[in-house]
């Protein structure tokens, strides 16, 4: 294709003022002005009108200018790998993104002059958005509060008990805002988000406006606060009513149900997804007895499946549910032994999850990571035993899926995103491969599984916006946020009576 009709936007070095993470620095107004300011916004109907800045919060970047004013963009000349296996992967192709999906995907596409704007992909590899089925993300202002923490007594003990009761809605909001464009950067686009703050109906709303705000695909699934002024669980109808008008919209609705067949019965009587921890000692009878009542629906999402047989997991299967996985956080804080094989065993194809960020990474190329490596550690030790019947090793394919279209199927948004298919929304990651950590490129899969990290993510799409660009968030006041943030963790430890120890 000859590029002269069309502006490309080159892989230039970024300016000074891009290269702190795109930071505008505005005037210093408090973390609870912002979040009142944000309120009144969001009632008179504004869209994320607290985070986004002008362009010159990337240093009046041209190519980015350009790039947002243009409802055609062609990436062009990458590394392809679709995950639609009817569409299949390129080892240099163009995507074309039209007003906000993906509208065609191949060697040379044409555009006309002025028609489009044109990113230049070479050495790039372009992948669909992560998928995150499980985080607990108001918890993003306590990040690393406990690097060496138990599930028990530490966990539960101190964030459970302690931290989460004494939260405010302002600090709800800014903790799901905080880890919504902290996903952001990582490259998850789209994320099940376990509110499990839910202490007043006003802490229910400032989540869900945090999610709204940072312009992340999510899947908001209502759970229980603490105190006697908590609306759980029949205050999802107002929240159905009040947020959620369209399935089309970025942000939907499920129901943490806790195994309790009142809030499943809620959750069908109101239509939306169950999102279900199983975590314990043995959970054979609960989840058989909702099975026994007709509450199970096929699409409900089961997170670590722990403490179940082989014949609930045979029930779950039969029910059509979906399974999320969180093997770092199983096997640092003691929840127990990864699931992996046994998911695998089932016939299913398995999400990951992240669970939390007070004790680890968020990231989803840890994810990715230590599940491939628990799964295949536990298959060489079957081989080594002599174990005839021991399992296939995973692929860095198969971790690439279970990243992205299987974590898409099972927060229920596979018809929109998880692969890169013409007509679905365009939710796209762009990965430098051209970096001398992981350069020269000779495995595409092995590349983004084994090799790379949160520092290769250049570019990353929602719905066909920009959201980073260059390796920096678009339109995000970042010293704004890491105020609030800040903030927000020292005034929420304080009240539980616990200690930030940089040191310790």
């Amino acid at each position: 294709m000859n590029h002269s009709p069309s502006k490309t936007l080159s892989h230039r070095p970024m300016c000074s003022c891009c290269e702190d993470g795109g930071s505008f620095h505005a005037d210093a107004t408090s973390r609870r002005g912002f979040l009142a300011a944000g309120a009144a916004l969001a009632a008179a109907g504004a869209a994320a009108p607290l985070l986004t800045m002008p362009v010159r919060a990337q240093g009046n970047d041209p190519d980015l200018s350009h790039l947002q004013s243009q409802r055609r963009i062609v990436l062009k000349g990458g590394i392809v790998l679709t995950l639609d296996r009817q569409v299949g992967d390129f080892a240099q192709a163009d995507l074309l993104i039209e007003d906000g999906k993906i509208r065609e995907i191949r060697p040379n596409i044409a555009v006309s002059a002025d028609a489009a704007a044109v990113v230049d992909a070479t050495n790039r590899i372009i992948i669909p958005g992560f998928v995150d089925t499980h985080s607990h993300s108001y918890q993003g202002i306590a990040r690393n509060i406990m690097p060496n923490g138990l599930l028990n007594p530490d966990y539960n003990r101190d964030v459970q008990n302690a931290l989460t009761p004494v939260y405010r809605a302002d600090d709800a909001y800014t903790g799901v805002l905080l880890s919504a464009l902290g996903f952001i950067e990582m490259g998850t686009t789209a994320i099940v988000d376990i509110s499990q703050c839910s202490h007043t109906p006003e802490h229910s709303d400032a989540m869900i406006r945090a999610l709204n705000e940072a312009g992340i695909r999510a899947v908001y699934s209502y759970h229980r606060g603490a105190g006697d002024k908590q609306q759980y669980p029949q205050d999802i109808k107002r929240l159905q009513k009040a947020h959620f008008s369209s399935r089309d919209q970025l942000v939907t609705l499920a129901l943490t149900a806790n195994l309790n067949a009142n809030v499943y019965s809620l959750a069908r009587e109101v239509g939306v997804q169950i999102v279900q921890h199983l975590v314990g000692a043995d959970l054979n009878k609960q989840v058989n007895d909702l099975s026994q009542a007709g509450l199970m629906r096929p699409g409900d999402e089961y997170i670590h499946c722990l403490g179940i047989n082989a014949d609930t997991w045979k029930l779950l299967k039969n029910a059509g549910a979906q399974v999320s996985l969180c093997a770092p956080i199983d096997m640092t804080m003691g929840h127990g032994t990864p699931t992996i094989q046994d998911a695998l065993g089932h016939g299913f194809r398995p999400s990951l999850s992240s669970d939390h960020g007070v004790s680890m990474t968020q990231d989803m190329f840890s994810l990715m990571r230590s599940t491939f490596q628990i799964q295949r550690l536990r298959a060489h030790e079957r081989r080594r035993a002599g174990d005839k019947t021991a399992p296939e090793f995973l692929t860095c394919r198969d971790m690439l899926e279970f990243a992205t279209i299987a974590g898409a199927r099972c927060a229920q948004l596979d018809g929109k995103v998880g692969t890169l298919t013409p007509g679905k929304d365009a939710d796209i990651v762009m990965l430098r491969a051209d970096r001398l950590d992981i350069w020269p490129l000779s495995n595409a899969y092995g590349t983004v599984v084994n090799f790379m990290n949160p520092g290769h993510i250049e570019a990353v799409f929602i719905a066909g916006k920009v959201k980073k660009w260059r390796g920096a968030l678009v339109g995000v006041d970042h010293a704004r946020v890491v105020r609030m943030a800040q903030e927000a963790r020292d005034a929420v430890m304080a009240r539980a009576k616990l200690k930030v120890d940089l040191l310790g």
